[in-house]
């Protein structure tokens, strides 16, 4: 067979030759081929039917050609022989391994039987010791166990005294004086407080002798304690120095925990209170003078009093020095008293709802619960109270030597600036704050005071009107007066927007009212118009002093407005007068303002002449003195309100009266107009001397009988006095 794949050629004969299929020998009938060439055939079917791509075929070739056989006949013939033998030489090797397997299987059973009797041996042995030793195995179990339940009591009992038990040092460090305040101290304390607490749960037992004892000799043990750190703050306290922004913390531990016995606390803050008190008195007296209260003169310090010949200053500076103390106080208390949170509100409530006391009290009604900001502006207000009891003294003195109206409105703004400065940092309670008030209440009654003393010394002027009616001087006195008390309420925070109007009202009531009502009074000594005008310019020199301060001078404004227009309305009708007087018009005008200039009896009786006014003579006079009256009719009016130093308002009556007296004469032009378009139409109806007698008889007809046209002796138009009195 080849190595490449393809089939091998046919084995030749005996003779060597091999046999085409046209030999004699290969060739055979049809009938004899059926039978002698059948294995051959079959062979060779079988070698053409092969499938190369079969994978067996293919490992088969594969194996051969590592065999590196070569196709020879020999080769072919001994193939087979070959395979066999290495076939037959496989299965004696095998035959031969399996034969040692069996011979170690059967020394492994030997093995295995050996293992089982000494099993057997062994078990027999265990039994005998079992059987020999369960009584003893039984007694060690039992004390075992015992051992067992006696080291779980001794832990029970260990941990028991080490949570229940204060130890022979634990209770030294927590009761003697002579032991420091310290970390060790303050864990010991709060294992006494915590035993105390879990006392309650002994007490939930039948038997409740330990939990009583236990908690009777820890409350002892925690007063002691308490009594210990009372003592130990006192001392703390008397040198503590609150301007050292690094306050020992072991006080604010103190402090917190000092707490929990609001009486022993809320004793140590008064002696605290009287220490700082002293402390701060004597700071003050010391800034005041420069000396201190034991007499010693402190160069380093300008003394205030320095400028008490400047009232102002010398109370501003003592206020702002009492400010500056209040708020370093209050820092330094927040330090040393609120910077562990809320752990001191936390810790008197805590004591406040177990004191005796209170537990007997109705339980609905429970302890008042503490505000820390409030409990710490009392303090803050009880250490300044020295020094405020000083500054009210000063300041009183200030107030009651000062004979200066605006110096004493001034006092008060600036004591207005500082109760509302004092009331936000100290709350609306505060006794420093209720000095404040009445010192600014004291100095508003002395600015009252003295300004009706003031306007007392000023009646003898309140009864001579000024020559050219100006504002009389004593009100352009009180002006400027009211004007730098403004700039100084506006310049101020002691009121809010939507107050201040209000607040400052009281003070206008004082420094303007009654100024204003001297005027009134001043003008009913002069004659209309000279009164409104004298009037006029004392409102709008109060008008103009007020206008910049709208922001509380409103409603004060509006009503000087509405008296403004109110005098302005009496002089417009002043000046409206005296046009109709002045043009020798008011006959007319009088006679004619009740008609109608509709066609009616109105101008019926107009066009009848049944009216002296409209006698020829009458119109004629009329019309001349108007004509006389025009050219100087308006110069005439200003120098009327020449007096009135408002030029403008000046020019606005005028020209109000000016156009009033206009409407007035476009009425009587109207209604002679339609007169005369009557009469036209009479005579264009009727004729002859009996129309012009009737028509004439009151008019004086001409040669002709004929009656004049009212416009004709009337002839000015509205239009051109419009333009004579612009």
């Amino acid at each position: 067979m080849a190595s490449n794949g393809l089939a091998s050629p046919p084995l030749p004969g005996r003779d060597g030759v091999t046999p085409g299929p046209l030999s004699p020998t290969g060739t055979s009938t049809p009938g004899s081929v059926g039978r002698s060439s059948n294995p051959l055939s079959s062979k060779v079917t079988s070698v053409l039917s092969t499938s190369y791509a079969d994978a067996e075929f293919r490992e088969s070739l594969a194996l051969l050609d590592e065999r590196g056989i070569s196709n020879t006949a020999e080769t072919r013939r001994q193939l087979r022989l070959d395979v066999q033998k290495e076939v037959i030489d496989s299965n004696g090797k095998i035959i031969t391994e399996f034969g040692r397997v069996a011979e170690q299987l059967r020394r492994i059973g030997t093995t295995i039987d050996k293992l089982n009797k000494s099993y057997q041996e062994m078990r027999g042995h265990v039994t005998t010791a079992h059987e020999s030793t369960s009584t003893m195995l039984e007694e060690a179990s039992s004390l075992m166990t015992q051992r067992r339940n006696i080291e779980t009591k001794q832990q029970v009992l260990k941990a028991f005294r080490e949570h229940f038990v204060l130890s022979e040092d634990e209770v030294a460090w927590l009761t003697l004086t002579a032991e420091p305040v310290d970390d060790r101290f303050f864990a010991v304390l709060a294992k006494a407080k915590r035993i105390r607490k879990d006392c309650e749960f002994l007490l939930g037992f039948e038997s409740q002798t330990l939990g009583l004892e236990i908690m009777d000799q820890t409350s002892k043990n925690l007063n002691q304690a308490f009594q210990k750190l009372y003592r130990w703050v006192q001392k703390e306290f008397k040198t503590l120095n609150l301007e050292n922004p690094q306050i020992n913390s072991s006080v604010r531990r103190a402090i917190r925990v000092l707490a929990e016995r609001p009486s022993l606390f809320q004793s140590c803050l008064d002696f605290f209170a009287e220490a700082r008190e002293q402390i701060l008195s004597d700071a003050f007296y010391l800034a005041l003078t420069g000396t201190s209260a034991s007499g010693t003169k402190d160069h380093s310090v300008k003394p205030i009093e320095l400028v008490a010949h400047d009232p102002l200053r010398y109370a501003g500076d003592m206020l702002a020095w009492t400010h500056s103390a209040a708020v370093s106080e209050r820092e330094a208390l927040e330090i040393l008293f609120i910077s562990d949170g809320n752990e001191i509100a936390k810790g008197i409530q805590e004591g406040r709802e177990n004191e005796l006391w209170n537990l007997m009290a109705d339980e609905a009604d429970g302890p008042p619960e503490f505000d820390a900001v409030k409990a710490l502006n009392e303090l803050v207000d009880r250490d300044v109270s020295g020094a405020a009891r000083i500054l009210r003294q000063r300041v009183e003195q200030v107030i009651q030597t000062n004979e200066e109206t605006i110096l004493a409105y001034k006092l008060a703004n600036l004591l207005s600036f500082y109760r509302v400065t004092f009331s936000k940092l100290l709350g609306a309670d505060s006794v420093l704050l209720q000095s404040m008030a009445n010192l600014e209440s004291e100095a508003l009654r002395q600015f009252r005071s003295l300004m009706r003393d003031h306007i007392t010394t000023l009646e003898g002027e309140f009864q001579h009107t000024p020559s050219d009616l100006g504002p009389p001087e004593f009100l352009q006195e009180a002006l400027k007066q009211l004007t730098a008390i403004m700039r100084t309420y506006e310049t101020s925070l002691a009121a809010d927007d939507d107050n201040r109007e209000a607040e400052f009202e009281p003070v206008l009531a004082e420094s303007f009212d009654p100024f204003m009502s001297g005027c009134e009074n001043m003008s009913k000594n002069v004659s209309p118009p000279s009164d409104s005008i004298f009037l006029l310019n004392c409102l709008l020199a109060a008008q103009s002093a007020l206008e910049p301060f709208t922001a509380f001078t409103s409603t004060r404004l509006a009503r000087l407005r509405s008296i403004i227009d109110s005098h302005s309305a009496r002089l417009i009708d002043s000046q409206y007068a005296f046009f109709r007087t002045g043009s020798a018009l008011e006959p007319l005008f009088t006679a004619l303002d009740p008609l109608s200039d509709a066609r009616g009896d109105d101008v019926l009786q107009v066009a009848d002449g049944k009216l002296d006014v409209l006698q020829a003579e009458a119109l004629v006079h009329a019309a001349q003195g108007l004509d006389d009256f025009l050219p100087s009719a308006v110069m005439d009016a200003l120098e009327n309100v020449k007096h009135l130093q408002d030029a403008k308002l000046a020019r606005y009556v005028t020209e109000e009266a000016a156009e009033r007296f206009c409407a007035d004469f476009e009425h009587v032009e109207e209604l002679l107009v339609a007169a005369d378009e009557l009469i036209e139409e009479r005579e264009e109806h009727q004729t002859g001397v009996g129309l012009g007698i009737e028509l004439g008889v009151n008019t004086g007809a001409g040669e002709e009988g004929e009656k004049p046209r009212l416009r004709a002796l009337f002839p000015r138009t509205t239009g051109e006095i419009r333009v004579l009195l612009s």
